[in-house]
């Protein structure tokens, strides 16, 4: 089976969606781009290939749930495979919004694969999350963990694994590579590009970082009161280019064969939000103000991952650190005060093919 080399991506505007398409680009592959600009903006399309030396093929404005529209994007370019980010993604909002967030990710997840079996494509990389692990009560947690999903969230990732596997099972031609992150954030060394959510962010770094810029009064701590070191919540960080490049590495082994592997991808070491906080501080060289505040519904305790399947099976390993992912997370806000250019101005992209 060759190596794909036209590959589409769902949410490709979207914050490791965007870093992943500088990775691609940079190793050779053609890009075809689906999003429905509902959490990112399409201006970010021109600052991946200023970063990447190359075009993006093309870009689609579309909600992956469009059946109709999304297949007539496979009919209209030679795909290889499909990498699939596009989902709603932040476990407080999903607490509030459970139906959008089945509707959205397990509903997108199905239209995905009505389109791909309709037109012959039958590879694709998955993005899933941690969050499916819930509140094992240990750590680190190796894939063989039992899933137990406490929120709509990851829930929903959940859902769609299950999915992606029975799918697998009936359908042997089909291979799915499913990635489950912890906590990717950080940014783009070159400050062009960043994690820049519409909104309040439910996220901690993105948050804290417009706290820094003076965006934002203080950071909200949720809950200080868990059996950990500090009181506050752990996670295993991983910087977005490790993660961008973990896709990559990922549509090279989808030739190894059919069916559904899983892998983590993570440093396989906690921090709190605490130590996030004081790694900021000690990065943009000032202090950061919060204020605790109750536990939000759906977090637990601690995530950490244990990495080791991944690097046995594939080589792949994280590279940086919490102190990396910092600085560069602050280099992009100095360099975007007030995120993205253009966050305004009319979704049409002039960079490439509509």
């Amino acid at each position: 089976m060759r190596q794909p080399r036209t590959i589409l991506l769902t949410g490709g505007a979207g914050f490791i969606g965007s870093h992943t398409c500088v990775e691609l680009l940079r190793h050779g592959y053609e890009l075809i781009v689906v999003d429905d600009f509902s959490n990112s903006t399409p201006h970010v399309f021109a600052r991946v290939e200023r970063i990447a030396g190359r075009r993006i093929g093309a870009v689609h404005d579309l909600d992956i749930r469009d059946r109709r529209a999304l297949s007539a994007v496979f009919a209209r370019h030679p795909v290889d495979a499909v990498v699939h980010f596009a989902a709603r993604k932040a476990v407080g909002e999903s607490t509030r919004l459970p139906v959008e967030y089945y509707d959205t990710n397990v509903g997108g997840t199905t239209g995905l694969l009505w389109a791909m079996q309709e037109h012959g494509v039958h590879r694709l990389v998955f993005s899933s999350s941690c969050s499916i692990y819930g509140d094992a009560g240990r750590a680190p947690l190796d894939e063989a963990t039992p899933a137990r999903p406490t929120n709509p969230y990851a829930a929903s990732k959940w859902a769609c694994e299950q999915i992606l596997a029975d799918v697998c099972r009936r359908r042997p031609e089909f291979t799915v590579l499913s990635l489950r992150y912890f906590n990717p954030v950080g940014a783009h060394p070159s400050g062009l590009l960043g994690e820049d959510p519409r909104g309040t962010p439910d996220n901690l770094m993105p948050y804290v970082a417009q706290v820094a810029i003076g965006r934002r009064d203080r950071l909200r701590v949720f809950g200080a009161d868990y059996d950990t070191p500090d009181g506050t919540a752990i996670r295993d960080y991983l910087h977005v280019m490790d993660t961008a490049e973990a896709h990559r590495v990922a549509l090279e082994h989808l030739a190894d064969g059919p069916g559904m592997q899983v892998f983590n991808l993570g440093v396989g070491a906690g921090r709190s939000v605490l130590d996030v906080i004081a790694a900021f501080e000690a990065a943009c060289g000032s202090p950061i103000p919060y204020q605790v505040v109750a536990r939000r519904p759906g977090d637990v305790t601690e995530l950490v991952a244990d990495p080791t399947a991944v690097a046995r099976a594939w080589g792949w390993r994280a590279t940086r650190d919490l102190a990396d992912m910092c600085q560069d997370a602050w280099r992009f806000q100095q360099h975007n005060p007030h995120g993205y250019a253009g966050r305004a101005q009319p979704r049409a992209y002039q960079g490439a093919t509509p």
